[in-house]
């Protein structure tokens, strides 16, 4: 390790500018800084000692957190990663992190980031970016969740939903070749997903429609991206097919809505 630190990589929007130093973490602090970190304190205090801890911030805007050791994953995904015991240690984690994150008071007063909020809001806080790139994996098992720079408040459903983009993962064929392992069963992997969580019957019978809402969210969030000009989501959206990459998946996901749903509930 250098003096300066070592650049952590992965992610898109903090990408190069996250340092680890010893045990811990520097990165840029999200304007919410000082309500995220009471947040993650409180998860703690709870019991819950899967995420990073805070530790400060800085006076030239960064934060600091423990360093999580473990792997995680970076697209293309290896084989380890879409395991049936990886998909199902993440839904046991997402479900210990909404148990715990359902007794922490949620800070009105703070600005939580809209970006991938749930619309229809809630009474607790959602992590919202459970994607691989923020699971610590140890022995092939999800150990932690990182990067709550998104969590806002909303339903337990809503961060299923999408957590499942990402794990299942529903998205097109074509559109998963690019970044995952080739034959997963996604009918088989969204039931696992939701069996290791412990989703109820009336959540099962949802969520498949949550899931094209956290599509057509996603989709917003990108757009709003590319017209403010950010050269990250300028060149990822023209190296990943562009707007028929994002109409083809919707357009995937509707007409397997009641293949997804009987795989949920059969």
């Amino acid at each position: 390790m250098t003096a300066e630190g070592d650049a952590l990589v992965g992610g898109m929007v903090n990408a190069g500018a996250v340092i680890r130093r010893d045990a811990l973490v520097e990165r840029p602090a999200p304007r919410n800084a000082r309500a995220l970190h009471a947040y993650l304190l409180a998860l703690k205090e709870h019991g819950f000692d899967a995420a990073p801890t805070p530790v400060g911030l800085t006076e030239d805007g960064r934060e600091q957190l423990t360093f999580i050791p473990g792997d995680v994953a970076l697209p293309p995904f290896a084989d380890w990663v879409m395991t049936k015991t990886a998909l199902e240690s993440v839904g046991s984690l997402l479900r210990r992190l909404h148990e715990t994150s359902a007794t922490v008071e949620v800070d009105t007063r703070a600005e939580w980031p809209v970006d991938l909020a749930d619309p229809e809001g809630g009474t607790m806080l959602c992590h919202n970016d459970v994607c691989p790139d923020n699971v610590v994996f140890r022995d092939g098992r999800a150990a932690a969740l990182i990067d709550f720079d998104l969590a806002a408040p909303g339903r337990p459903l809503w961060d299923v939903a999408m957590t499942a983009r990402y794990w299942v993962p529903l998205v097109d064929p074509a559109s998963a070749a690019a970044f995952y392992p080739s034959g997963l069963d996604a009918p088989a992997r969204l039931r696992i997903l939701a069996d290791s969580y412990g989703l109820s019957s009336r959540d099962r019978a949802e969520l498949v429609g949550v899931i094209e809402q956290a599509t057509e969210v996603c989709r917003a969030f990108v757009a709003r991206r590319v017209a403010d000009g950010d050269p990250v989501y300028l060149q990822a959206l023209a190296e990943r097919g562009g707007w028929e990459r994002w109409d083809r998946m919707q357009t995937w996901l509707a007409e397997h809505r009641e293949m997804f749903t009987a795989a949920l509930l059969n």
